[in-house]
This record gives structure tokens, sequence and C-alpha cells, in this order.
């Protein structure tokens, strides 16, 4: 017997979803775009929350900032589930290499005596802030409207667990492997004189009713404290003898580039609206102005402890 093989291409009746076939023709869409777009769901609820019984589950009123299509906005590093959890999962990989080698040497407890203070009483102290505005976040991801925003919003959240574990292991790390400088941290953060402007204007975000209003005012706190505690203080321990500040700094630094990819281009989007466009730009000038000055004080605060500590002027003169 014989037999004849032959191979048959089946041309598929469209190349992707419905929804994204609306939107865009019937066309091969990414990963990012099937797993993204029109995933929040729109009309049927059963029930409007017992909380809030003039809006629905999901309602882009939660927010004056609004879009006309919250599909215009697209996540720029095309993150959803699977790529964000192998690019974090890398991301602390290497994080766990750099502890390894700071603990294997005992680095952050050699590195002099100013700059092992500014760690533990002022940057030990800002993982109770990560804690903060990890809360924040969520509230992002439950309300934000459109599940290209919540998706960003929820993976901030998980970030900002990452980056107070990052501080813990680091003050566990400049504690010889215990956590005493953790407790202290904690003791500074309820009590210390210079971080309760911080602690004050976390928790006064925390409880603001309008989610994309209390990401934007983290976000006033986050384009002072990133650049000044870890990429400008990152300089200054090269430059002072603390090499091993460098090294864990350098992690929080390329954490803050990634989230301003997503936060910078919502902005944009925010002000660039066909329809709210202008209304949000009133909204968006009038967070940067209110919350971003109440962020440079407590920051000011932060860092005029660190200038008692630690030569700042050699990172100011460069």
């Amino acid at each position: 017997m014989q037999y004849e093989l032959k191979y048959k291409v089946i041309e598929p009746k469209r190349h992707t979803y419905q929804n994204i076939i609306d939107r865009f023709g019937d066309q091969p869409a990414t990963r990012y775009q099937e797993a993204t777009l029109d995933i929040e769901p729109r009309e049927n609820f059963h029930y409007r929350p017992t909380w809030d019984s003039e809006r629905e589950l999901y309602d882009e009123r939660y927010s004056a900032l609004r879009l006309t299509d919250p599909y215009t906005f697209a996540d720029p590093r095309q993150f959803y589930y699977t790529p964000y959890v192998t690019n974090r999962a890398a991301f602390h990989d290497e994080f766990g290499k750099t502890v390894a080698y700071l603990e294997s040497r005992d680095l952050l407890a050699k590195m002099p005596q100013g700059w092992q203070t500014v760690l533990g009483t002022v940057v030990l102290p800002l993982r109770h802030y990560e804690s903060g505005a990890q809360l924040v976040s969520v509230a992002g991801a439950r309300f934000a409207y459109g599940s290209s925003l919540s998706q960003c919003a929820s993976f901030a959240a998980f970030d900002r667990i990452g980056n107070a574990q990052i501080l813990s292991r680091v003050g566990i790390a400049l504690g010889s492997g215990t956590a005493d400088r953790l407790g202290l941290a904690k003791t500074e953060w309820l009590e210390g004189a210079h971080l309760q402007p911080l602690r004050k204007l976390i928790e006064e975000i925390m409880v603001t009713d309008d989610w994309a209003e209390g990401l934007l005012a983290v976000d006033e706190i986050d384009k002072r404290i990133y650049p000044a505690f870890y990429s400008g203080l990152d300089e200054a321990a090269l430059l002072g003898g603390a090499g091993a500040y460098s090294l864990f700094a350098q992690h929080m630094t390329t954490w803050f580039k990634d989230q301003r990819k997503w936060l910078d281009a919502l902005i944009k989007t925010w002000r660039e609206d066909a329809t709210h466009g202008e209304a949000n730009a009133a909204v968006l000038d009038r967070v940067e102005r209110e919350w971003g000055a109440r962020a440079q004080e407590a920051v000011d605060a932060l860092l005029a402890v660190a200038a008692d500590h630690i030569d700042l002027d050699s990172l100011e003169e460069a």
C-alpha cells in the first residue's frame, strides 16, 4: 500500500477577537492587545456598589481625569501578566545577586558612619512610604476605568511591594543578618521629625477619593525622592567611599525609569484627549501645583538630614 501525504493550509475565519477587529480590522493582534483591550466590563452589571449607589462597579466617574476611550492609552512596555512577571523576576534576580555580594563582604556595615546613618534613618524608613504607595496603586487598579489603565496600576502595586522588600533586604544586610535596623527604621518612620511631613503626606494621599489624583500625588513625591536619594546619592556615594550604597541604589533608579514610561504616556494621553483634554490639563496642573509643593517640602526635610551626615556639596557641584 502506498500513502501520499499532502498538507493543506486552513485559513482562519478571523485573525483575532471580535472586539479587536471592531477597533483595528481583521488583522493579527499582539498578545498585549488581546490581553488588554475591552477586558473590563462596561455594561450588564447586576448591582451598584452599596457604598456608592450613584456609580457602577466600573465607572469612569471615579476620577476627574477621563478619556473618551480609555484604550487610547496603551502601556509603552506592552506589559501583560507573562512579560511583566518574567521582567520582574529577572530584575529581582539581579538585585538578589547584588545583595549576596554585599552580604558576603559585609559591605554596607563597612560604609562610612555618615552613610550608614543616612541609610538607616532616611532611606530604610522609605519602605513604609513604598507600602503606602502600594495601597494607592491598588486603589488605581480597582477604580481605574479601562483595563489598559488598571493593568498598569496593578503592576505598579506589585512593584511597590518589591521596592519595600528591596529596602527590607538592604536593612537586614546593614544589620549583618538581623532585623534590628528594620526595627529602628520603623521607629524613625513613626517618630522621626524629619519623616513626619512625608508620613502625613502619604497617609493623606491614601484616603484621597480620586484614584488618579492619588497616583499623581505619589508621583510628585517619587519625582523628588528617587532622583535625590537613589540616582543622586548614587553619585555622591561613589565620591564618598560608599560604593555599597551605589550598588543597591542603581536598582531603585532602574525601577523608577521603568515606572515613568507608562505614567508619562498616560499623562500625555490625558492631556491630548479630544473631548476631555482641556479639563484634564486643568486637573493635572492643579495636582502638580498643590501636591508638588507639599512633596518638595517633605523631601527637603529628608535632604536636610542627609546633608548633616554626608557631603552633598560635591554632588551639587557635579
